[in-house]
């Protein structure tokens, strides 16, 4: 898998051939798998959000972003929570 470095996290899994990479909201991820870009090999949260799934801890939230990941390598912004 084509992970950059900067965008590594904790757990990765493969779906319909795209892999996630760290805490991704499952609505990202249907997101993903509804509009199934040709071009996009994957969905990542770098490091571990405080409030993301799986990192929740009472009403604590911190602001992250969901990053796609192009087969070129290449990666922007898919959402922002």
């Amino acid at each position: 898998m084509k992970v950059p470095k900067n965008l590594r996290s904790c757990h990765t899994g493969v779906v319909d051939g795209y892999f996630l990479e760290g805490h991704i909201p499952a609505s990202d991820i249907q997101r993903l798998l509804r509009e199934k870009p040709k071009d996009v090999i994957g969905l990542a949260v770098p490091n571990m959000p405080q409030g993301s799934p799986g990192m929740e801890q009472g009403g604590r939230k911190e602001a992250y972003n969901v990053y796609y990941i192009k087969k070129d390598g290449s990666y922007g912004i898919w959402a922002k929570h």
